[in-house]
């Protein structure tokens, strides 16, 4: 498995992961699927910000990624990033997650990031577990904030100093 940066010819197997995880589950709370346009700007705009997109790959199919991005808008939050984190089904419990958020922990701290925030769906018990075993803290559960599939869900927010 390599680690490495999006590039926009990237942005087609992004989407054919992150899709069914938005369309289907409840890890996500939004209901608008990524286009191959929107995430081929997105990887632009990590990039000119100094941020990271990153993938994992092996054998020339993308597993995963991870993103991470300024938590609010406003100096004050200059130090203090949320990031994103989706895997391919068949990626998980390899190891492949972990070496994601080690990377985007490390490109954050060097750049001068402080902590890292997740927000993750309480219905989505096995993404709470995956933080907790990379040393994020749960903070704070924010009851009923997120709308999906006809019914109201909670948002667990959890935070890694980095």
């Amino acid at each position: 498995m390599i680690l490495r940066e999006a590039q926009p010819a990237d942005a087609a197997p992004v989407a054919a992961i992150w899709n069914p995880v938005i369309r289907d589950t409840a890890a996500t709370f939004t209901s608008l699927e990524k286009t191959v346009a929107g995430l081929a700007a997105d990887f632009a705009a990590r990039a000119a910000e100094g941020k990271l997109f990153l993938l994992a790959e092996e054998a020339g199919q993308v597993l995963g990624f991870a993103t991470y991005f300024q938590f609010r808008n406003g100096p004050g939050y200059a130090h203090t990033m949320e990031h994103s984190i989706i895997l391919a089904p068949a990626a998980r419990g390899r190891g492949v997650g972990r070496a994601l958020m080690a990377a985007i922990g490390d490109h954050a701290r060097d750049r001068g990031a402080h902590s890292l925030w997740a927000g993750v769906s309480a219905e989505n018990p096995a993404g709470i577990a995956f933080h907790r075993s990379v040393g994020f803290a749960e903070i704070a559960r924010l009851p009923e904030v997120g709308y999906k599939f006809g019914r109201w869900m909670d948002l667990v927010l959890m935070q890694k100093i980095l």
